[in-house]
């Protein structure tokens, strides 16, 4: 087996989910993953713990769902119940057709998650670490050879976490503090929003593997303005170009898109919650240097920031502060390494991809 894949297991267990002797531990994974669950397997082994290994196929769910009749879903009792008597999760993407479930019916999409928004509740009161196995699916969707995308996988996931935490932090202090944040890029994108009592998370070697993000919630109805996300958005198999939303109050209220505004629609029509935004994040991890559709780690992408529509994580709002709730949660991204900047209560932080704690910083255009 590839030593990278087993150093793989070793972060995913040791470091990400911290699983200890007797830990009971869900391990969810596709078939084309194999060899990183059995990496994943001898950790846990070698740990003490207690495993499950639930496989996961798009084949399959497409199947269901689309034999599903879309009022017909209802909450899966028995994931809830294994996922309380959980200490660690570890959940395990990679695909051989990133569009098998591109005809699934959205509104069968939309139920299902509905029906089981409390599963993702119940996930985040444990454990939880999700990364990539690179897949030729991945890799094909990445316009890269699986072994060149095999290499920038492990690139990713293989760092020294301790440092890039330290680097992260110094923008979660800025945004701990900050009362409102000014995203500015190009001509077509400038959204105000407040962050004032919100909490400002560091996703390093958490819950995502790899991290590279500083993120929080934006209070709901304070977003104002218009922003151009300028990097590609996959939605169920069909590929967004260019969504541009306009805020007033804190909700969308005009959209539109380059390329499959339709499947932005969808996104937007979900529920009340989807047209408001739920997270606000950093891209700060510089060794994904390329934009492969992955939504793990291209809004980790250094010199870009994500805004999701959508659900907002509760460990993201403050105690005294509105919660945006939905039955999704939608990244989508753009550029700042160019004629952009971030504003934090009227003091530029980044211009053009470089933060003020980096050397080459200028705080004038």
């Amino acid at each position: 087996m590839d030593d990278r894949v087993r150093r793989h297991a070793e972060i995913l267990v040791e470091q990400c989910a911290e699983v200890e002797q007797g830990d009971m531990v869900r391990v969810v994974a596709p078939p084309v993953a194999e060899d990183l669950v059995v990496a994943v397997y001898e950790k846990l082994g070698e740990v003490g713990a207690r495993p499950t290994l639930s496989w996961r196929g798009s084949r399959a769910t497409r199947a269901y769902d689309r034999a599903m009749d879309a009022e017909g879903y209802e909450r899966a009792d028995h994931t809830l119940a294994m996922l309380e008597e959980t200490d660690a999760y570890i959940g395990i993407n990679g695909s051989r057709n990133l569009a098998e479930r591109s005809d699934v019916p959205g509104e069968n999409v939309t139920a299902n998650r509905r029906a089981n928004e409390e599963l993702q509740e119940a996930l985040r009161d444990i454990r939880w670490v999700g990364t990539q196995y690179p897949a030729p699916g991945n890799a094909q969707k990445a316009g890269m050879s699986t072994a060149a995308y095999e290499d920038f996988v492990y690139r990713a996931v293989d760092r020294d976490w301790d440092e890039q935490r330290a680097f992260q932090s110094q923008m979660v202090d800025i945004l701990r503090d900050a009362s409102e944040v000014r995203i500015v890029s190009g001509d077509h994108t400038d959204l105000r929003m407040s962050v004032d009592g919100m909490v400002a998370k560091n996703d390093a070697d958490d819950n995502n593997m790899p991290g590279g993000e500083a993120f929080t919630a934006p209070v709901p109805d304070t977003v104002e303005g218009e922003v151009l996300f300028d990097q590609p958005r996959m939605w169920r198999g069909e590929e967004i170009l260019d969504a541009r939303l306009t805020f007033e109050g804190g909700e969308v209220v005009e959209y539109s898109a380059r390329q499959n505004e339709d499947a932005l629609e969808e996104i937007l029509e979900t529920d009340d919650g989807a047209k408001r935004l739920g997270e606000l994040g950093v891209g700060m991890n510089r060794g994904i240097d390329r934009f492969t559709y992955n939504m793990l780690f291209d809004e980790k992408m250094g010199d870009t920031i994500h805004l999701a529509v959508g659900n907002a994580y509760p460990d993201t709002v403050g105690e005294d502060r509105e919660r945006n709730e939905s039955a999704i949660h939608v990244d989508f991204i753009t550029d700042m390494s160019e004629d952009s900047y971030i504003e934090v209560d009227g003091e530029i932080v980044q211009r053009n991809g470089t933060f003020r704690f980096e050397d080459g910083f200028e705080a004038e255009a």
